[in-house]
């Protein structure tokens, strides 16, 4: 059986580049999480992917 190792992953939708930016920057400077990425959904909007321990993220 495996072990769970509490690794989850979060995601934040914003209205802009900028503000997704910026997001990014407080998450990873606030918690002892990793940028995994980003996704432009489209209309504006943009998903930031972090991941990290659960209790962080």
């Amino acid at each position: 059986m495996a072990a769970v190792t509490g690794i989850a992953l979060g995601m934040i939708e914003t209205r802009g580049l900028v503000p997704a930016i910026e997001a990014a920057d407080a998450m990873t400077k606030a918690a002892e999480v990793r940028l995994v990425g980003r996704q432009f959904v489209g209309g504006g909007y943009v998903t930031v992917l972090v991941r990290g321990e659960t209790g962080a993220v």
